[in-house]
């Protein structure tokens, strides 16, 4: 592309971006090349919206006006476009101006700003993502101000600044309303930008999950192959909408497959007329070009991408995986996949099932997402032999384009969904990912296992930033945010089952009953080990009947000391035979009559060899574990081939799984009705749930049961448990979730002072305001300027003076004051009191002159130790607080006391930045070594209240500037009365170009 020859191309600026209908959008700068685009794209633009831009009518652009509009200089005039399959649909431009109004350079901080919209694509929020966008250019450029005029009839135009969320001011004159906005983000325009960041993004999911069409590419012509099967998948689900086959092998005059119509292409000679909103994919990876280009010519709103073949196979799949996804977003289509197994939606509206799962799963509350096709299907194995059913399920595969933060936008507002259950390797954005966990967590519970977890490397096929932070930090963070962690797959199905099945418990205390002492009491030592409160097990012994549990049951839960009931249940032995109750259906029925009596309390049961008890929980919800079948019927008719989960059990095989194969259990023999969406054979599976209100929807007060009764049950007493404990927890966060801290603000805080040391010590800037190339990458801050910068945030640093000799440390401490402290500042003994490298309390010259000749005899010579004096402060808790930005989890401050417990014991807590006031007070008590701060054996408690505010302003530090990638304050002395710090690190960066605060749009590629 020819570009303007002062100023380099910016090709940060350009991003894709998701409208509000979903559909993504390419938004960049406007080059000399675009010319003909700007004419052809006015030409489409309706007479009244030329006027509303103009002012007067204004039928075509001259040669003078193509090329004021697509030559720039990309600082006092920029133009940006928004473009769909490479065509224009919108532009944006802004012009520096003075107090005056006539163009102006640097230092004017006003830009006069337009826009012009293609009338086909007004309504999409077009407007709204390049005010965003054209907002960052100019802040970025150092244009503080907006100002644009608008007719009084441009209503829509009015609309879209007034709900951007910016300071702004109006008037009229001239018969136009002239606006002016202040471009620096307020909390009301942040709020505005994730408002519809979520709405676009969870429309984008919606759009894949509830299609009124589908076609899927690469159907075979003989029966078998993955097109096929997902073929016959959907037809077997009952899907709702439209079905097409296309394959660009049919004959000529093959017009349907499967009862389905049968298309060689989408776009060609008897393509489909009507739209088709999504497109399967399943077609070698060298062909998915192609089917892209026509899925794109024909209006496809989103792709499922079965196909292998791309970055998981090395660099050029890696090439080709970008090249799909770069193709995709031009037209407007989000992509899910390369290498996945499929989307499936239970809705009775849609009935989808894109996947090569052979079964639509039960109809359900939990919505699952996951990163790999092999724990897919372990996840929908394990729910379907317990019984439990899904909302949806999407799974990514390689993760390309739609993440698992799109499905938690998408899982934020869906009613049909309660819980959250996703399995990921990566997290691309992990700013973002916290933010929208939190916001989510606050109103149904996240489940999340991180595989790849010691690695250390990211996963074939996943381009995302690798962290330095220990696992445990992740852990740490994640659970700030509200998202329940947990370490195995068996433990997200388990934590899945009780909180969609459950209320969130009150409280940690829980009630044990049972007819066995023995698994009553490993179930007692399981909830000490998850640090619950147990009461005392009751024994009901193995004479119990069902009328006694039930009894027993219900006598627990009135009880107010109670928040939560575990019953255990074995059979009883007579002779040599375990007989079991009498009536399995009789016992899951008292139980969950005795549950009714108290639907605000969470019942779980665990149980061992009691064939059909998990069936009896399960009956009120119409919806038994199952097993998987041995054999369905197949749309297609007998004799077609290989049965329909042949392909899955082909998945399972390359996972190192074994295929599943029949587990004839109880109601083996019944069949499923038509539409019902389970499945048409039953099994006893290890543990089972039943229709009970779950605990996602509403604090535990608010709870309903709604007399389904459903109750989980599993296997083992720890698994159990550890459920409930997860749930105790995560109860516990709603309920202060529900009133959150509070981002202090501090009058003393010089915020542009900073900003202005901080440009100073990053180096040089060019004429656009950016950084130059040959600028420093990365800086450690001089001592002094270190102490400067933490200075202008209310953090004062003890000063320490070098004393290279003897007379030297004299004259520091004269200027000091006695009593002194001696140490080295040396990297390999710094912090390193138990080597020698510290003298403390050297009340004269005469004690100063000895502790320096020893100190040199001992270690080294001045020039290698580098001592330095420094006045002594009140004895306390040395303690450290550091700050980091990490590329796993962002910014993230961190709080232990010095030297073995955070240094060998890694005793350290974590919050994300910002932190609110009550992340402060929970960091310092959240480490172990804590009662040292508070009293520990009659000694005298710290000033915590000042440790929690010097937390805050280091929060605040690193939140104001993205440029500090890092602060450690070492020692932090935490006297009874005040601190002091001892010393302190600082490293600058350049800030990356875009972050989450950043206009949104899409990861790029």
């Amino acid at each position: 592309m020819e570009k303007p020859p002062d100023f380099a191309y910016p090709s940060h600026w350009e991003a894709d971006v998701v409208l509000r209908d979903g559909g993504t959008a390419r938004i960049r700068p406007i080059t000399p090349d675009d010319a003909q685009r700007l004419v052809s794209f006015y030409e489409q633009v309706s007479d009244e919206s030329k006027y509303y831009r103009f002012f007067a009518p204004y039928p075509r652009l001259s040669a003078k006006d193509v090329h004021r509009f697509t030559h720039h200089d990309y600082v006092d005039r920029v133009g940006l476009a928004v473009t769909v399959s490479g065509r224009f649909i919108a532009t944006v431009r802004y012009d520096r101006v003075d107090a005056r109004g006539l163009p102006a350079s640097a230092p004017a901080e006003e830009a006069e700003v337009a826009f012009l919209v293609q009338d086909a694509h007004q309504g999409r929020g077009v407007a709204s993502a390049l005010l965003e966008h054209i907002a960052a250019v100019a802040r970025e450029r150092g244009i503080r101000r907006f100002a644009a005029e608008v007719l009084p009839a441009n209503s829509k135009m009015i609309k879209v600044f007034r709900d951007a969320g910016y300071t702004q001011r109006r008037s009229f004159e001239d018969g136009a309303v002239r606006l002016t906005l202040d471009l620096e983000p307020t909390a009301e325009s942040v709020a505005v930008q994730y408002a519809r960041e979520q709405r676009a993004e969870a429309r984008s999911v919606q759009r894949l999950l509830a299609p009124g069409s589908v076609a899927v590419v690469g159907a075979g012509r003989a029966p078998g192959g993955v097109g096929r099967t997902v073929l016959r998948n959907l037809l077997a689900a009952g899907f709702t909408g439209r079905t097409y086959a296309v394959n660009d092998a049919f004959a000529p005059d093959q017009d349907r497959i499967d009862g389905v119509p049968a298309v060689r292409s989408l776009t060609g000679p008897g393509g489909v007329d009507g739209p088709v909103d999504l497109a399967v994919l399943a077609v070698p990876a060298e062909r998915v070009p192609e089917a892209v280009e026509d899925c794109g010519r024909h209006g496809v709103q989103g792709l499922v991408v079965l196909s292998a073949g791309y970055a998981e196979s090395g660099s050029r799949g890696r090439e080709r995986q970008r090249e799909l996804v770069r193709r995709a977003r031009s037209y407007g289509m989000r992509v899910i996949g390369p290498n996945a197994l499929g989307i499936i939606n239970t809705a009775d509206a849609v009935r989808l099932n894109a996947s090569l799962a052979p079964e639509l799963p039960a109809r359900g509350r939990t919505g699952m997402f996951t990163q790999s096709g092999a724990i897919g299907i372990a996840l929908l194995s394990a729910l379907h032999r317990r019984g439990a059913g899904l909302s949806s399920f999407v799974s990514a595969g390689n993760r390309a384009d739609v993440s698992g933060n799109d499905f938690l936008q998408y899982v934020f507002e869906d009613p049909d969904t309660d819980v959250a259950l996703l399995y990921l390797e990566t997290i691309g954005n992990p700013r973002k990912f916290t933010r929208l966990a939190r916001r989510t967590a606050a109103v149904k519970p996240v489940v999340v296992v991180k595989g790849a977890r010691h690695s250390g490397s990211t996963p074939q096929g996943h381009a995302v930033p690798v962290g330095r932070i220990p696992d445990a930090t992740v852990s740490a963070l994640m659970r700030q945010a509200g998202v329940i962690r947990v370490d195995t797959v068996t433990e997200l199905v388990d934590a899945g089952l009780l909180l969609s099945s459950q209320p969130l418990p009150a409280g940690p205390r829980v009630a044990i009953l049972g007819n066995s002492e023995s698994l009553g009491l490993l179930t007692y030592d399981a909830c000490r080990t998850e640090g619950l409160s147990p009461l005392p097990p009751r024994d009901l012994t193995t004479a119990a009947t069902p009328a006694d549990f039930g009894t027993a049951l219900t006598k627990a839960l009135a009880d107010p000391d109670c928040d939560a009931a575990v019953v255990t249940a074995i059979p009883a032995v007579a002779g040599t035979a375990m007989t079991g109750p009498p009536d399995a259906d009789a016992l899951g029925a008292a139980l969950r009559e005795a549950a009714a009596t108290a639907p605000a309390k969470p019942v779980m049961v665990v149980h061992v060899e009691l064939g059909g008890l998990t069936e009896a929980l399960a009956t009120a919800s119409n919806n038994p574990p199952h097993a998987l079948p041995e054999d369905r019927p197949d749309a297609d008719g007998p004799g077609e081939g290989p049965r329909v989960d042949e392909a899955y059990d082909g998945v399972r095989a390359r996972a190192g799984r074994p295929a599943a194969g029949p587990e004839p259990g109880p109601g083996a023999s019944g069949s499923r009705a038509s539409g019902s969406g389970g499945s048409g054979s039953g099994g006893s599976g290890a543990s089972g749930t039943a229709g009970r209100t779950p605990g996602g929807t509403a604090g535990p007060e608010a709870i309903d049961r709604g007399g389904s009764g459903r109750i989980p049950a599993y296997p083992a007493a720890e698994r159990a448990v550890r459920a409930l404990a997860e749930a105790v927890r995560y109860a516990g966060w709603r309920r202060q979730a529900a009133e959150p801290g509070k981002v202090p603000e501090y009058d003393d805080i010089d915020e542009a002072a900073a900003t202005a040391l901080i440009e100073r010590l990053l180096g040089p800037r060019d004429p656009s305001g950016q950084i130059s190339a040959d600028g420093p990458r990365s800086v450690p801050v001089p001592a002094e300027d270190a102490r400067a910068l933490l200075g202008m945030y209310g953090i004062p640093v003890r000063q320490a003076l070098a004393a290279p000799g003897p007379d030297e440390a004299a004259a520091a401490a004269a200027r000091l004051g006695y009593p002194v402290a001696l140490k080295t500042t040396a990297p390999h003994l710094r912090h390193r009191a138990d080597l020698g490298g510290v003298r403390l309390d050297l009340a004269d010259e005469a004690q100063l002159r000895l502790a320096h000749r020893e100190l040199t005899d001992a270690l080294g010579s001045p020039a290698e130790l580098r001592p330095v004096v420094q006045s002594m402060v009140p004895r306390g808790v040395d303690t450290v607080v550091r700050a980091v930005i990490d590329a796993a989890a962002g910014s993230v401050l961190s709080f232990g006391l010095a030297g073995a417990p955070s240094e060998l014991l890694g005793d350290v807590a974590h919050r994300l930045v910002p932190a609110t006031d009550r992340d402060a007070a929970e960091l310092i008590r959240s480490i172990r070594t804590a009662p040292l701060l508070f009293g520990w054996r009659g000694s005298a408690p710290v000033d915590t209240p000042a440790l929690e505010e010097l937390l805050l302003r280091v929060s605040r530090l690193v939140d104001d500037h993205p440029e500090i990638v890092s602060v450690s304050l070492e020692p932090v002395v935490v006297a009874p009365r005040g601190l002091s710090v001892l010393d302190a690190s600082v490293r600058l960066a350049p800030p990356p170009a875009r972050d989450d605060l950043g206009p949104r749009h899409l990861p790029d590629y």
